[in-house]
């Protein structure tokens, strides 16, 4: 039987991060009575950053053997320049690892330096691995299909070696800055015209303002903040809607760079609903009551009238359902609840519901098909490449508007920032603009 030492280090850093997500699992179960819920809260967070190390270490140890120790043995291993080559690498492993716990430790008003670098390197490492991983499948592919039949010679087989982490590499500092200068624009304007059955004649060119993803958190901060709601407030909306993750982070901490919220002032009301983040910040309490000093009103699995300024007749229904992942956690009080949130709410107005993440959308759909529009985010529209594929596949509504049925239509934000790594490939920022129509 092979030993643990025997094991090779990817194996290793297996174990490891099985260990590790075993105890999240022991501590969810047998040790959560025994701590206060922030406590709790607190903890799997820190395990899921040591889940989350213990895994990227299988492809460190795989990009520091493609990117140093295949070069060690040439002839200029001994030379200053690889010397500052492996300091380099080791670096920008170091700080990709550390960008998890700039969560829990480095969260202020604007971003620290030392945040924005340790996800800049860990969107850089994502985008590494890829590409490490497709050049060594195309190489396998070559050599199993190329047969026996063409051996090259050992300097051939070197080059060969050696070109593609020369290759992986270039292309991960082209797509790194390409990725940091498209996030560092100002979020896109997107107006989308949207047929809303039995919209009231009195309500139409009704104008919502759609706001998704704003991560406040390590690398995003009041700057950004401040500019995205002179932008809101520069589209004069009816109404304005936050449709989760607004924050990464606990209130008391970040209080400061959310005051620019108050300064919205949409005539029929701002409103709120949790996005899944706001349950990892096991703060949800305090984010509700910190929003109502700001005059914006969280939706929690409740629902508002939107009442025409033409005519107290004409309204329809607004409601917001807490984000499911307040189930996954068990956090006490809340969770997806569409029955309480659509109370008094008949087919014989307009429904218009705010759910986070399109799985969700697609829940409330099977159990209400009557609701006429679901405004949802959570996928950032992959954010960034090679990440747009899973989110592609992973949800229901991806991105942009969907037609379901003959009355109901579902939009999906990409965003208005972006989660951690301040990069977008693939996908751009959004402020959307939504038109509400009489059909």
């Amino acid at each position: 039987m092979i030993s643990f030492k025997q094991l090779p280090l990817e194996a290793k850093a297996a174990v490891a991060a099985g260990v590790v997500f075993f105890s999240m699992m022991l501590s969810r179960s047998y040790l959560a009575e025994q701590f206060e819920l922030r406590t709790q809260r607190w903890l799997l967070r820190l395990q899921m950053a040591l889940f989350a190390n213990t895994l990227m270490l299988i492809g460190s140890l795989h990009v520091w053997k493609s990117t140093v120790t295949t070069f060690s043995r040439s002839s200029a291993a001994t030379s200053s320049c690889f010397i500052l080559w492996k300091i380099a690498v080791f670096t920008f492993l170091t700080l990709s690892h550390s960008s998890f716990f700039t969560l829990l430790f480095l969260v202020a008003e604007e971003p620290y330096f030392f945040s924005l670098a340790a996800y800049t390197c860990l969107g850089a490492y994502i985008i590494l691995i890829f590409f490490l991983f497709t050049l060594g499948s195309v190489e396998q592919a070559y050599k199993f299909f190329a047969g026996k039949g063409t051996k090259a010679s050992i300097g051939n087989k070197n080059s060969r070696t050696a070109m593609k982490p020369v290759l992986a590499v270039l292309l991960t500092v082209v797509l790194t800055v390409v990725g940091l200068l498209n996030a560092s624009q100002p979020p896109t304007v997107n107006s989308v015209e949207i047929p809303v059955h039995k919209l009231p004649p009195s309500m139409n060119n009704l104008k919502v303002v759609l706001l998704s993803d704003i991560h406040l958190g390590p690398t995003v901060g009041k700057t950004k903040l401040a500019m995205i709601v002179r932008m809101v407030k520069a589209l004069k909306p009816d109404v304005t809607v936050i449709v989760g993750d607004l924050t990464d982070s606990e209130a008391a901490i970040i209080k400061p760079a959310v005051e620019p919220l108050g300064e919205l002032d949409s005539p029929l009301g701002t409103y709120f609903v949790t996005g899944n983040h706001e349950y990892y910040t096991s703060d949800v309490g305090n984010w509700f009551e910190l929003l109502k000093s700001f005059n914006i009103r969280p939706l929690h699995n409740e629902n508002v009238k939107i009442v025409s300024p033409k005519s107290t007749d004409d309204w329809f229904c607004l409601a917001g359902v807490d984000d499911i992942e307040a189930d996954v956690l068990h956090y006490s009080g809340h969770g997806m609840d569409l029955k309480k949130a659509l109370r008094g709410c008949s087919n014989e107005h307009p429904i218009v519901l705010l759910a986070h993440q399109p799985i969700a959308a697609k829940w409330a759909l099977q159990e209400r098909p009557d609701i006429n529009l679901i405004l949802s985010g959570h996928t950032h529209g992959g954010q960034m490449f090679p990440l747009n594929a899973g989110a592609y596949f992973l949800n229901p509504f991806f991105v942009g508007l969907y037609r379901v049925g003959q009355n109901t239509f579902v939009y999906v934000s990409p965003g208005t920032m972006y989660f951690g790594i301040p990069m977008r490939l693939g996908s751009r920022a959004e402020i959307t603009e939504v038109i509400l129509r009489t059909p």
